[in-house]
Formats: structure tokens, C-alpha cells, sequence
């Protein structure tokens, strides 16, 4: 009988893919990649036309001698690994690795881990994808490159065990933009006003809120101007203007793409980037059902598309017919081609939507389950019909003022009765009441004014920064989790309540990068290089071209950033704080967290304190001095050097000036002082 070996990566795909196949195959793993670029050095031969320089990654020669024997005695090799450009290459590798014989040995992809889509792809093997490979082999080289340059500048102006990298500097600078803008956001005052109208032989009253004047939207931005409508209301009487009834629909949504289920599986179960993606794999590489045996649950987890197979429509449709009802099957949803997506591969989904969540339970985690639950109803919701509401809206006169009111309720759900994301929970169902009619009079029970101000944009989350790095063309799929893992693990970045904030140290490193080297902080020309490498996975850029334009320009930039940085070096400064161990002067260092005391008499005494920089500003509270703090996780506030004798403390940057208008503590926002008191809202240029 013929023996054939099926290389996959993991150990997890052996026990799936084992039970599809027959005696006449055996299956291993690679656990990963077998070759890769040194770490000792840039492994990248720069003379002589940027020529990568693979060795065995250090532990995987056992592993590689038993490969090795396998394939000999096998009649046909077939390489397994991921259907994507990483798998490619990993497969490249082994051929290198393993010493392959070209003619026996075949390169066969599945979407999914099951039984018909391992056995449909032995009957069509292909050969490796060198287009893929090159796309693979570039942003390693690229991201080696940019790494290997420019740490050593971060070494030697910050602290060693700093980073660089191609996309998670610029992933940085997004979040210190948005950061700052935080900082200087000044907000502006407005006022809302409902009026609160009965409805003849209606026992709720109706809420209109107020729209403008003439026909014109104004909004009041403060208690004067609010006041003043209100004095001019007294006493007119509320007519219905226009009544107007429609319909609305809302469509069924996309089925997950790697992102958007990042940002669901963040949103909906509060699962990182890193965590989601991790379930994942075990999904998709296969859990032990109890009544099937080991076997794939999801496609393949890393992909950009909306695309769903035919198949598995059918079945889809199919199913929701069954279960639901003809006019609850749907024409499939099918979203407009992102400028950046690859459609590799089809959507995350179900490899069976009839391997219901309720019928897995048993024999998954409980993290396990969650996430398939998502992945199944989101699949099952897209293929459904969408939601049709009624709507309802009111015109309502009162002299020359106009206010508004508006309803829909929810007449056929559709895929609502599967799928509900947090926007269709707060919607809700409102009516305006089955008495109101055109030409009517209304009572008006009571005028509520509200104060409001205009709010910052939100700290990024993970899941908010994977949607804005996808929008911006940075990255990829198999890059969003990752990135974000390693600025977070370079403290770079600290999360706290889901919100990411950038670090002291993230502060240093991105005014760095921004200033030497703005190029590769730049988003624009970032996306632009995710272009140039999907071009060479198509086949129609070299890769080697986008290196030889690259290399030039950013060693420029290192050479550069060597003689102009000299003076941001930070060095030990000296302080007046007095070791109480051995009687030195401390000294300020940099650790992973920021700025902290150090005994000069290291290794000897190891004594370390926490540095408080003062700021200038005496504490609005108790007038001792405000100092710059971090919380345990790394974020900026300022507080009292008193404390917890005094408790103050606050976000923003306080100023020694008092408000004239009310007399608080003023705070900077950008290159302006504006009252602490929101309510008062007085500002004032710096």
C-alpha cells in the first residue's frame, strides 16, 4: 500500500485531519516554522541583492531528522500547512529544510478542516505558490530591516530592549494622535429642550424635542439663549404640523472577516485581539465533539472577505427555511470589495450551520462556546431576510418654533430574531401613540431644558484600533492581534477598562520615530506598502524591487537620526533625593513603566523609589506641589504629592491660574486654559 505523508503545522490538525485519511497516510506537524532569519543579526545579504539568509531555527533538529525519514520513505509528500501567505512559505521552507524531492512533493490547501475539504484537496495538489512566498518573504525582510535599524537607535537614545517595527510604530503614533487629541479637546456647551405634550385619550405623553426656529435647525449653546426660547414658548399652543408614516429596512449583516470578528468577539464577550484569535485556531483546527469525534468547527480563521462558498449558501438557506421559514431566507448580504482586501478566502463561518451552538455545548469550553455562538449567528444572520420597521415621524408647531418626534417599531425581524448587535439593542421600539393626527392640538404638560457638552473621541479600544488600522489599509489580518501584543508588551501602550493609553516610554519612543524617522510612522506610505506587497502576492510587483527602493531611504534616516539625536540621549540625572540605605544621591532611570529612583551604588545597594516629576503648580486643594503620576498600568494623571493625606487628582494638566469667571483651578488643553468647571466653560489662550 502507498505511504504518503501529509504535513500540517500543528500537533492539533494531526488528531483532526488523522481521523479523515486512511492507513496509507501519515500525518505530522512542523509546529510552525523549521527556518527563519537569524536573530544574532540582520540575516539579510544587503551586497548582494538584499539576499535572505534562512537557518535552522535552533531546537527544531530532532524534529527535522524525523520529517526527514518520513519523507524518504514516502511515495508522495503533501504539504499542509495554512492556506495563506505564511503557510506558503512554511511549506517552501520544508521543501529546503527536509531536502525534497521536487517530483514527489505536492502543496494542498483547505478553508476548512473537514472531511470532505481534506479529501477534495488531495485530488487537487498544486504546486508551491512562489508569488505568495515572495509576498512572505518581503515583509519579513522589510519588517527585519526596519527592526534591526532603527532599535539600536531607540538603545541607544531611550534604553535597550526597545523595538521598532514597520506596522506597530505606526499602530503607536495612532494611538498617541489620538491621544493628544484627547488632550486638547475643549468642549463646547449646547442645550437640548423637550417638551412633554398629552395626546387626547392618551395616557403617555408624547416627548418632542425642539428643532429650531422658522423652519431652521438651531441648537441653543447656553441657558440664556435656552431661557429665552422658553420665555417666548409661554403660552402658544402645540399643533401637529405633519405626520408622516413609513417604512425602513435594515439589512442582514456582512459575515465575519477576521476584523470585524475582533471587534465583536471585543465588544460583545470583552475578549482581546489576542484571546479571540487564539479560540479561534482551536475552533478552527478542531475540538473533540462527543458524538463526532475530532473535527474543524470554523473555516479558516485569517481572512478579509465577505465571500461565502456556494455550498455552504445552499445550506444555509436551507436551513433557515427549515427552521424559520421561507420569508425569513434572505438574498445573502454582500458588502462593497474593501480597497485592501485580498478575498484569499471565504468569510469566518460554521463548516456545518446545522452544528448548532446548543449542540456542541457539551463538549466545548466555556470561552470555546461563546465565540462559536457569535461566529454561527452571525453566519446564520447574514444569509437571513432583513428587519422592515414602521416608522413614524411629527412635525409639532408652537408659533414659529418647530419641534420634532419620531418612532419605529419593529414589524418583521428577520435576522433580528438570530442576530442583535449592541446598535439594535439600543434602538429599541417607540411609538408615538395611535391617537395623534394631523391638525391636532396638543397640551403641554412640561418644557424639560438639558445641558450637554460635546464629548473627545473615545480612547481607542482593541477593537476600534483593528477597525482603524483596517480603514487605513495598515496591516493585514494576520497582523492586527500581534501588533497590538507587542506594544503592549513593550509597555509601549496599557490598557485599562478596554481603553488603550499610550505610556511615558510610548511617548518617548513615538517622538522618536517621529522625528527621525517620519517616513516609517507615516500611514500613508504604510498602506502603500500593503499595496506594493499584495501586488507581488498577484504577481505582478518583484519583490526584491520594493526592498531595493525601500533599503536606500531608511538608512539614510538612521544615519541621519545617529547625529541628530544625540541630544535626547537620556542620561542619569542626578536628584536631591537621599538613599536612605547607603546616604547617595539618587538618581533618575528608565524602566519598562517610565521614570523611576535608583541608588547610584548599584549592584551594592539595589534600593529603588518612584519618581514624581513636579510640575510647578501648587495643589488647588491643599497648595503643596502637584506632581506628574502613573497609574498602575501606566496612564498620566496629576496629582497631589500630598497624598492620600490630600486626594486631588485630575487627567488633565492643571495651571496655576484661577478662572475669573468662577474661580476654580484652570487646565491646559493644547495652547489654551479653560475652566475644570465644565458648566462654566471659560477659556482663554495660553
Amino acid at each position: 500500500m502507498a505511504n504518503n505523508l501529509v504535513i500540517v503545522e500543528s500537533p492539533a490538525k494531526v488528531k483532526t485531519i488523522k481521523k479523515f485519511l486512511g492507513s496509507a497516510y501519515t500525518v505530522e506537524a512542523s509546529m510552525g516554522h523549521v527556518r527563519d532569519l537569524p536573530k544574532s543579526q540582520m540575516g539579510i545579504d544587503i551586497e548582494h541583492d538584499f539576499e535572505p539568509k534562512y537557518i535552522t531555527i535552533r531546537g527544531k533538529g530532532d524534529l527535522l531528522a524525523k520529517l526527514r525519514k518520513e519523507a524518504k520513505t514516502a511515495s508522495r509528500v503533501y504539504l499542509a500547512t495554512d492556506p495563506d501567505r505564511e503557510g506558503e512559505a512554511i511549506s517552501w521552507h520544508l521543501i529546503t529544510a527536509l531536502n525534497l524531492d521536487p517530483k514527489k512533493v505536492k502543496r494542498i490547501t483547505f478553508n476548512e478542516i473537514t472531511k470532505n475539504a481534506v479529501r477534495a484537496s488531495l485530488k487537487a495538489p498544486r504546486q508551491i505558490d512562489m508569488n505568495l512566498v515572495d509576498a512572505q518573504q518581503a515583509r519579513r525582510v522589510l519588517d527585519r530591516m526596519v527592526g534591526y535599524e532603527i532599535s539600536p537607535v531607540l538603545w541607544a537614545k531611550v534604553k535597550r530592549g526597545l523595538s521598532a517595527g514597520r506596522v506597530q510604530s505606526v499602530a503607536l503614533r495612532m494611538i498617541a494622535d489620538r491621544e493628544k487629541e484627547i488632550a486638547e479637546f475643549i468642549p463646547a456647551e449646547y442645550w437640548s429642550l423637550d417638551a412633554s405634550l398629552r395626546v387626547p385619550g392618551q395616557k403617555k405623553p408624547l416627548v418632542a424635542h425642539y428643532y429650531g426656529r422658522n423652519g431652521k435647525k438651531s441648537i441653543p449653546v447656553s441657558a440664556e439663549e435656552t431661557e429665552a426660547v422658553v420665555r417666548e414658548l409661554e403660552g402658544l399652543p402645540y399643533e401637529v404640523k405633519e405626520l408622516k408614516h413609513g417604512e425602513r429596512k435594515k439589512k442582514a449583516p456582512l459575515p465575519f472577516t477576521t476584523s470585524t470578528m475582533q471587534q465583536e468577539a471585543s465588544r460583545q464577550l470583552g475578549f482581546s485581539t489576542s484571546k479571540t484569535m487564539r479560540i479561534a485556531q482551536q475552533l478552527y483546527e478542531g475540538v473533540d465533539l462527543k458524538k463526532e469525534g475530532t473535527v474543524g468547527l470554523i473555516t479558516y480563521l485569517r481572512t478579509d472577505s465577505t465571500r461565502i462558498s456556494d455550498e455552504a449558501d445552499a445550506a444555509a438557506r436551507a436551513y433557515i427555511g427549515e427552521q424559520f421559514g421561507p420569508e425569513w431566507v434572505g438574498n445573502g448580504s454582500v458588502g462593497n470589495a474593501n480597497r485592501n482586501s485580498q478575498d484569499a478566502h471565504e468569510a469566518i463561518r460554521p463548516t456545518d450551520i446545522r452544528r448548532t451552538p446548543a449542540n456542541v455545548k457539551e463538549s466545548l469550553s466555556r470561552d470555546q462556546f461563546r465565540l462559536y455562538q457569535l461566529i454561527w449567528k452571525r453566519f446564520t444572520a447574514s444569509r437571513m431576510a432583513g428587519a422592515v420597521y414602521d416608522t413614524a415621524s411629527a412635525k409639532i408647531a408652537a408659533g414659529s418654533f418647530l419641534f420634532t418626534a419620531s418612532a419605529s417599531r419593529v414589524r418583521f425581524a428577520g435576522f433580528l430574531d438570530v442576530y442583535m448587535s449592541e446598535e439594535d439593542r439600543e434602538e429599541g421600539e417607540k411609538t408615538l401613540g395611535k391617537n395623534l393626527e394631523e391638525g391636532m392640538t396638543l397640551e403641554l404638560m412640561e418644557l424639560t431644558p438639558g445641558q450637554h457638552f460635546t464629548q473627545p473621541p473615545a480612547h481607542f479600544t482593541e477593537a476600534s484600533l483593528v477597525r482603524a488600522m483596517e480603514e487605513q489599509g495598515i496591516g493585514r489580518p494576520s497582523t492586527y492581534a500581534p501588533t497590538i501584543t507587542t506594544i503592549m508588551a513593550r509597555n509601549y501602550i496599557t490598557k485599562e477598562q478596554k481603553n488603550l493609553y499610550i505610556t511615558e516610554l510610548g511617548e518617548v519612543v513615538n517622538g522618536i520615530m517621529l522625528q527621525a524617522f517620519p517616513q516609517i510612522v507615516d500611514l500613508s506610505f504604510t498602506a502603500n506598502m500593503e499595496t506594493l506587497l499584495d501586488g507581488v502576492a498577484e504577481g505582478t510587483v518583484e519583490w526584491k524591487t520594493i526592498v531595493r527602493n525601500f533599503y536606500p531611504d531608511l538608512e539614510e534616516e538612521v544615519q541621519n537620526a545617529g547625529k541628530e539625536l544625540e541630544h535626547v540621549r537620556i542620561e542619569d540625572q542626578v536628584t536631591d533625593v537621599i538613599c536612605e540605605n547607603c546616604g547617595r544621591n539618587m538618581v533618575i532611570k528608565y524602566g519598562p513603566h517610565g521614570k523611576f529612583l535608583a541608588c547610584p551604588g548599584f549592584p551594592e545597594c539595589r534600593n529603588t523609589r518612584p519618581f514624581y516629576e513636579k510640575i510647578g503648580v501648587k495643589c488647588p486643594e491643599c497648595g503643596s506641589e502637584l506632581v506628574l503620576k502613573r497609574t498602575r498600568r501606566g496612564r498620566r494623571y496629576f496629582g497631589c504629592e500630598k497624598n492620600p493625606e490630600c486626594g486631588f487628582m485630575s487627567w488633565d494638566r492643571p495651571s496655576d491660574r484661577r478662572c475669573p469667571v468662577c474661580g476654580r483651578y484652570m487646565i491646559q488643553k493644547g495652547n489654551r486654559l479653560v475652566c475644570s468647571d465644565a458648566a462654566c466653560g471659560h477659556k482663554e489662550n495660553i
